[in-house]
């Protein structure tokens, strides 16, 4: 488990890669973390309707050497909730819509939090370092990443740092293969199992091209692929009944690398106020 990771971070980033027995036992821990501080391993394969062997190979693979590790570090996670001042679930429901607002703000705000305690320093300072030497940054994202991915190439040519990003694979793809090693590709995936994604990452890895992901899986075959990765967080599984992709934590990463970048690069302000003058008629009415 990366530091700053909390077992439910740990859960929900992992899920999609389970066997279906580990998914079982991610469901009941998700939903009775209270009750799983206090079982035996015995207990909670019982509760899961799976085996001791499964719980066991489970834990090893959310990261810890035991069920043991995992239960000391999921009762320090309860413990800390219940001495927040607001209680909340993991519920939404129309009938119940203020207790379901602070529900899905808690988890938010989790998620956030998590992701910036997760930030390595050191990893953080390379992606910087590749973002503003790079002549050309791609931003490339599927499905409903893409957003982030656009919002990301905005934020960075408002800064003077030159990005595409496209919302067509085949046009991404059509970049990605032109990239060279004094470019960067950045990729946005939550899972890291994208085979387009992936296409596109060998692509501008045979042109020489740096390669950063921004992911909640810095285990997966696409960050494999990467030479960095910046780790998010995600407690969309507890809200859902299925799997969706939160972008406010890929975004939060966005915004720390605009303002980082802003910060230290002494022309920023200049080309931003730059970008500001040219869309100051349209805002104002002025031609």
């Amino acid at each position: 488990m990366k530091e700053g990771q909390s077992v439910l971070g740990v859960i929900c980033a992992c899920y999609d890669q389970f066997f279906e027995a580990e998914k079982k036992i991610a469901d009941c821990i998700m939903e009775r973390k209270e009750e799983v501080v206090e079982m035996t391993v015995a207990e909670l394969a019982a509760a899961s309707k799976t085996s001791d062997a499964t719980v066991s190979r489970f834990c090893r693979r959310c990261g810890f050497k035991s069920f043991q590790s995992l239960k000391l570090a999921l009762a320090k996670e309860v413990m800390e909730e219940s001495q927040k001042a607001v209680q909340v679930t993991n519920d939404i429901d129309r009938q119940e819509k203020r207790q379901s607002i602070q529900n899905i703000l808690a988890n938010k705000v989790a998620e956030l939090e998590e992701t910036a305690a997760m930030m390595d320093e050191e990893e953080l300072e390379q992606v910087l370092q590749l973002l503003e030497n790079a002549q050309t940054v791609q931003v490339a994202a599927v499905g409903n990443t893409i957003p982030v991915a656009m919002d990301c190439a905005f934020k960075l040519n408002q800064l003077g740092i030159r990005a595409v990003a496209g919302t067509i694979w085949e046009e991404e793809a059509a970049h990605a293969f032109n990239l060279t090693s004094r470019d960067v590709l950045l990729l946005i995936s939550n899972s890291g199992m994208s085979r387009r994604l992936q296409t596109l990452a060998r692509g501008a890895r045979e042109n020489g091209a740096k390669l950063i992901i921004i992911t909640n899986n810095p285990n997966s075959p696409l960050a494999a692929l990467c030479h960095r990765r910046l780790v998010t967080a995600t407690r969309e599984k507890l809200l859902t009944e299925e799997f969706w992709f939160s972008r406010i934590a890929s975004m939060m990463v966005v915004e720390i690398l605009y303002l980082f970048l802003f910060a230290s690069r002494k022309d920023a302000p200049e080309h931003i106020r730059r970008h500001e003058r040219a869309m100051l008629p349209d805002k104002s009415g002025v031609s």
